[in-house]
């Protein structure tokens, strides 16, 4: 072989497009091993890989054809060369249509691009082909001397590079900043790559200079929590960064952003809003890093040692953002926070924000205080022993203690009923009220395993009540719809009742009024089916809701409690109290037993019971005591 073709093929060696059909191959690999978003940028990335693993091997048949050039002809080699530029040159035209796509170009912005791509591809190959017939580009003459002759390769690359450029300035606004940096700056090395290559005459790497922007669209697009338009990341990564900044001492701050209307429907922000939070990410602190942790909530991050003035960039971002929602008009809450050691150790931010916003009115800004996470800690551990409560499933559980209101009856004038109250043990020593964990049982679908527990605790203790020889009409215990809706609620009442051996008309089931047409068809097939056991059935807080006469008349109900609101309304003035009397006196005319309960002093005694009152019940008589006390009230059967 002449010496011409040695020295100009010497310096390659094949470990550059080696490399890339190996990474090539791992691109593959890693697609198929972990879910992706199969998007239209997506697929567009798949043929980017695809075209350099082409163009890979394509450049290394070429060289081992150039080193077997004398005994085969040069007319294959010109074909391979070329169409080893050509899908190069596909590569780079692939890479515009993918701007257009992650960018959202409109068809006809999109369709410019693409015609210059075209267009430059077409005339880059048939310079290249007619420098092979005209001998002004390379080619290999009759003494098998190969000729580099013009470099339309590097023309098409600085080509191609400028509008792939181009186009990333011209559209930045459409993606998040520190995306695109990271991207053009692995552009930038691939630039590199090629000059140095150039500098000591290498051919070896030209192919694997198109890696550095492909691995990094894997990562910070297809692989990446990141989000394209506003540039944020998912929760997943939220908790790394919480994660990280406790392991380093690294304190954060945390600007978090709820949007109802985004967060319930799980829609997508329109292009005006993701426009204004990348311009918040990115204009007031540095090196800030937005989370979107839901459809309708953002957390800003940043370290305070990064921003020392972080407080008056607050103020200014928070001025700035009343100006935007009087362009938006979008329901909001805001809370903030500097991280918390308790906080970080659980990596509970986003929980501590939520019970936050529980008591925020909207469109407001809470700035998280000691007090506010000394009662979320409280908070968590009431839902961490709720869930250990129902996930145990013990109907014994000590932590769940059952206390009685004493009831007055005054056809009898004895107390020998009463209303079952639940309490919940919290560690040792803290006693928690039902108006502090019964609205989170029932919100974490706790609440069927408490009731059950409570039940059966009351049937227990009428049965240690008639063992001993007390009077016992009956005592009830709270129930809510969220246990009606349990197909097996009926059979398991009964069950309980049975095992605990005791009669089931000593047990009354108290329900709320529902507004809910489907809750009321099947709180009318409940209690028709328990009250054939023998089980009464109390209509709770009656005067508080809307109430549907009709309704309650078609539930079969044993006694109708008056809310304590009727009993100090029936005090305010005559025509009050001749309208609860009224009430009362058309429930006892249609054999519904009326029981005033909020009975204070002899005043408000003495008007209920002029009221048609079967029942009294109040701090007048006794405040709730544990169960085991109610033999402080209730007269043995001999007495």
């Amino acid at each position: 072989m002449d010496g011409t073709v040695i020295a100009y093929y010497e310096n390659y060696i094949p470990v550059g497009d080696i490399l890339v059909l190996s990474i090539c191959l791992t691109f593959v690999i890693l697609i198929h091993a972990a879910y992706v978003n199969r998007t239209t940028g997506f697929l567009i990335f798949r043929h980017l890989v695809t075209s350099l693993a082409i163009a890979a091997a394509l450049n290394l048949i070429f060289h081992i054809g150039m080193n077997a050039l004398g005994s085969i002809s040069s007319h294959p080699l010109y074909l391979l060369r070329i169409s080893y530029h050509a899908a190069l040159y596909a590569h780079f035209f692939l890479y515009i249509l993918y701007i257009g796509t992650i960018m959202h170009l409109e068809k006809a912005e999109r369709r410019i691009y693409v015609r210059i791509g075209g267009v430059g591809f077409i005339a880059l190959l048939a310079f290249e082909f007619f420098g092979f017939v005209f001998r002004y580009g390379f080619y290999i003459d009759e003494t098998l001397t190969a000729h580099r002759g013009f470099p339309f390769f590097s023309v098409g690359y600085v080509f191609y590079l400028g509008v792939v450029l181009f186009m990333a300035v011209r559209f930045r606004e459409r993606i998040y900043t520190r995306i695109l940096l990271g991207v053009l700056q692995t552009v930038g090395m691939s630039f590199l790559l090629i000059v140095t290559q150039d500098m000591f005459n290498q051919k070896s790497f030209t192919a694997a200079s198109f890696l550095f922007p492909m691995l990094a669209l894997m990562y910070l697009v297809h692989a990446n929590p990141y989000d394209l338009e506003i540039g944020a990341v998912n929760a997943a990564g939220f908790e790394d960064r919480v994660r990280v900044s406790l392991k380093y001492g690294r304190e954060l701050l945390m600007m978090s952003i709820l949007l109802p209307e985004y967060e319930t429907s799980g829609r997508r922000f329109s292009e005006d809003i993701h426009k204004t939070i990348r311009h918040f990410a990115s204009t007031y602190f540095k090196d800030a890093v937005l989370f979107q942790v839901s459809s309708g909530r953002m957390i800003l991050t940043m370290e305070t040692r990064r921003n020392p003035d972080y407080e008056e960039k607050v103020r200014e971002s928070l001025e700035q953002f009343r100006l935007e929602h009087d362009k938006f008009k979008l329901e909001h809450k805001i809370v903030i926070t500097k991280t918390i050691d308790s906080v970080s150790e659980q990596n509970d931010y986003v929980g501590l924000i939520q019970y936050v916003e529980r008591h925020m009115p909207e469109n407001t800004v809470h700035m998280i205080a000691r007090q506010d996470v000394e009662n979320y800690m409280r908070h968590h551990r009431l839902i961490r022993q709720l869930a250990e409560i129902y996930n145990r499933g013990d109907l014994e559980d000590e932590h769940i203690e059952a206390y009685c209101q004493p009831v007055l009856n005054l056809r009898t004038g004895r107390y020998d009923t009463a209303e079952t109250l639940m309490r919940l043990r919290l560690g040792e020593s803290e006693l928690i009220m039902p108006e502090d964990f019964i609205p989170l049982a029932e919100e974490y679908g706790y609440i069927t395993v408490l009731s059950r527990i409570i039940l059966n605790k009351t049937c227990a203790a009428v049965h240690r009540l008639l063992e001993d020889g007390y009077r016992v009409e009956r005592i009830s215990v709270n129930f809510s719809m969220i246990d009606l809706r349990d197909p097996e609620f009926c059979p398991r009442i009964t069950g309980i009742i049975r095992d605990n051996g005791i009669p089931s008309e000593k047990i009354a089931i108290e329900l709320t009024e529902s507004q809910n047409e489907k809750d009321f068809m099947l709180a009318k097939e409940k209690i028709s089916e328990l009250h054939e056991s023998g089980v009464k059935f109390y209509l709770d807080d009656f005067g508080t809701g809307y109430s549907n006469f009709e309704r309650i008349m078609e539930l079969p109900f044993d006694i109708i409690k008056f809310d304590r609101s009727l009993v100090v309304a029936s005090a305010t003035d005559p025509e009050s109290e001749t309208m609860v009397s009224y009430l009362a006196r058309m429930f006892n005319d249609m054999d519904y037993a009326v029981l005033y309960e909020g009975i204070e002093n002899a005043e408000d005694e003495k008007r209920c019971a002029g009221m048609c009152a079967r029942y009294l019940q109040g701090y007048r008589y006794s405040m709730p005591i544990p169960i085991e006390r109610l033999t402080e009230f209730f007269d043995l059967a001999a007495c």
